[in-house]
């Protein structure tokens, strides 16, 4: 259990997620990243020299990946630190912050920002050279395509993955993931309300070229599918004999998010609300049988909810990440909880899924829905490819 680690109120955004091939297709992710890094430093009047480390989360490669840390650093408005690159597929974001916490509670340093970013659109293809190959054929690999395609260990396709959790549990049919996917939807929708009042609490706009000389600004979620249960209902499964329909599952996108993380007295000083606090409680981790990626966050929750010494009955808030509606499904039959009240106002199922800022900004979602609430516990769990999870515990107070 951490004892030292918090997050300021306020101390935190994340850009709108656009679907892949949209508004953010031909951003570096990396540049865009740190862009939208330092002008938000500049409207909350922070200087990023506070900062003694950047942790950088991003999992798809990019043009200068190879400097990926100390460059968004510099570019961010913080050249003379360094920082640490965490390439973690989906759970890049709750482990960059873990990270950082593990830091802060054992004195490394004091103050560090987590920048999350990707982008799905544009994949990089890599190639090897393979002299021994026929012609000297070169080996290739298509980063998004080849590995949503297949698990090189697991051997299926991610949606395979869930697909054999939902034949294990035995006790998920395609009509209860429908229900659970629309009633996704409409928590969506709640955070869309009077303007998007909630989204604003958190996310902030974020600037793409158009043009050499052109340029646009993105306010909301780009590409969000409108939804109703009759038309789930009207999808057949991807895999024959299945449950997941395309409407079930998430889709690629691109985005960046950051969070500050510090210790009690400098995350007081920092913060837009000196009424609330943010603690950084506990971290968990799993890895599930192989080829089972959607049962993964179960034991990681539960391990996270140990370290944090309470149970799942203390928890006010509940966040995945669910690229499977199934994943919420199996998470709630698992511990007891209603699959109904988890992720409220929105989830990567719905605003899509940009890898390393995806848990980032469902963590800011939750502090938020805390926050209105009156405070409490929260847990963030999700799966990661390799049949891997992640949790995270916070109180808000």
């Amino acid at each position: 259990m951490y004892t030292k680690v918090f997050i300021p109120y306020g101390g935190y955004y994340s850009t709108p997620f656009a679907r892949w091939q949209g508004s953010l297709q031909n951003e570096n992710s990396i540049e865009l990243a740190a862009s939208t890094a330092k002008k938000w430093f500049e409207t909350r009047k922070i200087d990023p020299k506070i900062f003694e480390y950047l942790v950088f989360g991003k999992t798809i490669g990019q043009l200068h990946s190879f400097y990926a840390a100390p460059w968004a650093a510099a570019l961010m408005g913080a050249p003379d630190i360094p920082g640490v690159h965490i390439p973690q597929a989906c759970s890049t974001s709750t482990t960059s912050i873990n990270h950082a916490a593990a830091s802060i509670e054992t004195g490394l340093y004091d103050t560090a920002f987590c920048l999350l970013t990707d982008r799905c659109s544009n994949g990089p293809f890599t190639i090897w050279p393979n002299p021994q190959g026929p012609g000297g054929e070169v080996i290739s690999e298509s980063w998004m395509m080849d590995n949503f395609a297949q698990d090189p260990w697991g051997g299926v396709a991610m949606i395979q993955t869930a697909e054999n959790v939902v034949k294990k549990a035995g006790r998920i049919s395609k009509e209860d993931i429908d229900r659970v996917t629309m009633r996704r939807y409409e928590q969506y929708q709640d955070a869309l309300a009077n303007n998007r009042e909630f989204q604003k609490r958190y996310m902030v706009p974020v600037e793409f070229k158009i043009t050499k000389k052109k340029t646009g600004v993105l306010e909301g979620d780009e590409g969000v599918t409108p939804t109703t249960l009759e038309g789930l209902t009207k999808l057949k499964p991807v895999i024959p004999g299945g449950v997941l329909s395309y409407g079930a599952q998430t889709y690629p996108a691109d985005g960046n998010c950051g969070v500050i993380v510090t210790s009690q007295e400098k995350a007081l000083n920092l913060s837009t609300d000196n009424a609330i606090q943010i603690q950084v409680l506990s971290y968990g981790f799993a890895r599930a049988e192989k080829a089972h990626m959607a049962m993964a966050p179960v034991p990681a929750a539960k391990m996270a909810l140990d370290k944090a010494g309470i149970s799942i009955k203390d928890v006010k808030a509940i966040k995945t990440h669910s690229p499977f509606t199934a994943n919420d499904l199996y998470m709630a039959n698992e511990m007891g909880i209603d699959v109904m009240n988890i992720n409220n106002y929105g989830c990567s199922l719905i605003y899509g899924h940009p890898q390393g800022p995806t848990a980032g900004r469902a963590i800011m979602e939750m502090v938020e829905e805390l926050t209105i609430i009156g405070g409490g516990y929260g847990l963030f769990a999700g799966c990661a490819a390799g049949d891997t999870g992640a949790a995270l515990v916070i109180k808000v107070f």
